[in-house]
């Protein structure tokens, strides 16, 4: 059970164990980085379980939340595939007066879409106008899904879950371009993940979670995964009749009702507020709304 971190410390980023009281345990003489440490398996659990025993402040292992930054669990260098699904909470089809889809609606974030906790998401007024927040889980593939992999065994190949925050400009997904949803879903810092990425084995039922988006402290979103139409080991086995799924990969699974687009009025999210993506036994991943211009997201050279 290891909620895994990578962090910013002395100038390098590291593999970390959140612990319970804030402070990490640095993990990099197991695995340089989350994706690996998942394709390690059970060895990497049971050498972690030993290491995390015995890290406690007085260890040469541990590291004070003062003393290091948090970032994204995988960055985008990590990630082959960021897949979402789309309309894949019962609430939510029933607040757009929608039908629940037969089969999963999927769509994609780039790589560069990805940033970390804390860190700003910057709205350029001259691209978009209707800024729009979504909390998901997000299911992380541990070891290479084979083709047509049945159901029965999908959920031996998840690794782990996060948070997904699916910041959506919902002029250009459902208004612009054709009607097609890509550019307004993967503009640079628009699939901000964290806090951590925790093991399967620390989830007891993953469809049995809170999940709550909240804005400048009002929640606004307020349902749980027991409302997925297509469960996370559905999911995995039907994107696996098309594709190869590979260690680091990420499904961000839907999201719940209360998004802004759907209010009356519409809610926008605006420079000066902050959103809270929370998601029970997870945690909670934080993000202020900045007026800026996009920058090269920070993993490129």
């Amino acid at each position: 059970m290891v909620r895994l971190a990578s962090i910013n410390h002395r100038n390098q980023q590291k593999l970390a164990a959140q612990l319970p009281d804030g402070g990490y345990c640095d993990l990099t003489s197991i695995s340089t980085d989350a994706r690996a440490f998942l394709e390690a398996g059970p060895q990497a659990l049971a050498r972690a379980a030993k290491l995390l025993a015995s890290c406690d402040s007085s260890s040469k292992l541990y590291v004070p939340p003062e003393e290091c930054r948090l970032l994204a669990p995988l960055d985008g260098s990590l990630v082959d595939k960021f897949i979402c699904i789309g309309m894949n909470y019962v609430d939510h089809c029933t607040e757009q007066n929608v039908p629940i889809p037969k089969e999963p609606v999927v769509f994609s974030k780039f790589a560069s879409s990805i940033s970390g906790p804390g860190e700003p998401v910057a709205v350029d007024s001259n691209l978009t106008t209707k800024l729009d927040y979504e909390v998901e889980l997000g299911v992380v593939i541990g070891k290479t899904v084979p083709r047509n992999t049945p159901a029965e065994d999908a959920m031996e190949y998840v690794g782990g879950y996060t948070v997904v925050h699916d910041v959506s400009a919902r002029d250009w997904q459902l208004e612009k371009n054709g009607g097609q949803w890509l550019l307004g879903k993967t503009v640079d810092g628009y699939a901000p993940i964290g806090p951590v990425l925790v093991t399967k084995d620390e989830i007891p039922n993953v469809h049995e979670l809170g999940l709550y988006c909240r804005v400048n402290g009002e929640t606004l979103q307020d349902s749980t995964t027991n409302n997925l139409v297509h469960k996370v080991d559905q999911l995995v086995a039907f994107l696996s009749r098309f594709m190869t799924l590979y260690p680091g990969d990420v499904i961000a699974t839907g999201t719940p009702p209360g998004v802004g687009c759907f209010r009356d009025p519409p809610r926008w999210l605006v420079p000066g507020d902050i959103v809270e993506c929370e998601i029970e036994g997870i945690g909670t991943h934080v993000n202020p709304i900045v007026e800026a211009m996009y920058q090269n997201v920070p993993w490129r050279p």
